[in-house]
């Protein structure tokens, strides 16, 4: 028997590094070729990465949420034949055994608090036996203050970690029936039917409320929120308002739709605005269409219109790309909108449809407010920002009237796009949208 050292491999567009979102395999289990072992999050999407041969896990090197370099050991195998690295000393604990001496500990490689948790949580082996309760913590529900003092971390499985982390859950607050506190998934459903029932402290009106709640930014929470950081300090944004009266176009959008043929998509706004984008583009607001590299201070104007849709998924948010929207009609567009979306809630998006936008739209929907300020989608020089469209009173030709008004908010990045140009944008975008057929 051999031991197969795995390294992250390239996973291409430039990435250096990912994080690890999941981990599909635990030491102890046996995988064959292909089989999914990890998934990483990079700053283009969400990979999984197959097993390279057939063998035993029998180490991994990081845990959920940490940050692996491309070309580092991940995950290690027990193979047939010599593997690829030497295997360890016989004198060493084999992996999996349970870690209860401190001077076996010191002679272990080091593992992250996160990777040892994989690994204890989820193998068939002893668990460590927590150290002894002293009379206070024998009392009911004292079982995890014991486990947690003594270990320093919570016992359960990745899957009771996704649930609770989808129920908004702090495993440190659920009481664990498991060996040594582990929290099943029954014991998650149950602090949750508890907190639904009275059982576990909830707000109200005057009731004070002491609890903090850490929430670690990690996976693409993490990544939004480095991506924003760096927009938003290297970028001196413009912002511009403006409002639309779509009315015609909402008439026209319905009609279209009530009158479209077998497989031909519902048209939503979207469809129309990034059209109008097209035509705005090339009708002398191309500059706009770009994207800047600060190292080289060099803005590349694109003939190619990419827009990226800002779109919230379970997961965060993702801007899926329409590529070449140019060469596409209202019905092409419409359809390549909803599979890019769709593709990016399902988290079946690939590199390419999540990268290589010039130009990027925002949407809240019908939640949309009057107002924003969005963040530029870097290295790009501009996007728009779309908000609900609702009937208003208005004044037209002296007169007020019933419109269907939709607002926009815009910013440019101010580096290399004047306001006069970014206003012009919009107001180029205004004007085809208020008088739709030009649009088609």
């Amino acid at each position: 028997m051999g031991i197969f050292a795995f390294k992250l491999p390239d996973i291409g567009e430039g990435v250096v590094e990912g994080e690890v979102v999941e981990w599909m395999v635990k030491v102890g289990d046996e995988v064959t070729e292909d089989d999914p072992i990890l998934s990483v999050m990079t700053d283009k999407a969400t990979v999984e990465i197959p097993s390279p041969v057939d063998g035993k896990v029998i180490s991994q090197s990081c845990g959920v949420g940490e940050i692996i370099p491309v070309g580092s050991v991940c995950i290690e195998f027990e193979v047939e034949g010599d593997g690829n690295t030497i295997a360890p000393d016989e004198t060493a604990d084999e992996p999996g055994e349970p870690e209860n001496d401190a001077d076996d500990m010191a002679d272990e490689p080091a593992i992250v608090p996160d990777a040892a948790e994989g690994e204890a949580e989820d193998s068939e082996e002893p668990e460590p036996t927590p150290e002894p309760a002293t009379a206070e913590e024998a009392s009911p529900g004292a079982t995890l203050d014991v486990v947690t003092r003594s270990s320093g971390k919570v016992l359960a499985s990745p899957a009771v970690r996704s649930a609770a982390r989808s129920a908004g859950v702090d495993l440190a607050t659920v009481n664990g029936t498991g060996p040594a506190g582990r929290i099943s998934k029954a014991d998650l459903e149950v602090h949750i039917e508890s907190a639904a029932s009275g059982g576990i402290k909830i707000s109200s009106p005057g009731v004070s409320q002491d609890g903090i709640t850490e929430i670690p930014l990690r996976g693409l929470r993490r990544k939004i929120a480095e991506q924003m950081v760096k927009s938003y300090t290297t970028i001196p944004h413009f912002s511009y308002f403006d409002e639309v009266d779509v009315t015609e176009l909402e008439l026209l959008r319905q009609w279209m739709n009530a009158n479209r043929s077998e497989g031909q998509p519902k048209l939503t706004y979207i469809s129309f605005i990034m059209r109008a984008l097209v035509k705005a583009f090339q009708s002398g607001h191309g500059k706009i269409n770009s994207r800047y590299d600060d190292e080289a201070e060099v803005m590349s104007q694109h003939d190619a219109v990419n827009i990226g849709v800002a779109t919230q998924t379970e997961r965060g948010l993702y801007v899926p790309v329409v590529h070449h929207v140019e060469g596409m009609d209202i019905w092409g567009v419409g359809g390549e909108v909803i599979r890019v979306s769709t593709a990016a809630r399902e988290g079946t998006a690939t590199l390419d449809e999540l990268s290589g936008s010039t130009f990027t739209i925002t949407s809240l929907g019908r939640d949309g407010g009057t107002g924003a300020t969005p963040i530029i989608n870097a290295p790009e020089v501009g996007i728009l920002g779309i908000h609900s469209a609702v009937e208003r009173a208005v004044v037209r030709e002296g007169k007020i009237v019933i419109r269907r008004i939709m607002n926009l908010s815009s910013s440019f990045d101010h580096r290399v796009i004047d306001g006069a140009d970014g206003a012009a944008l919009v107001q180029a975008v205004k004007r085809l949208l208020e008088h739709p057929m030009e649009i088609l």
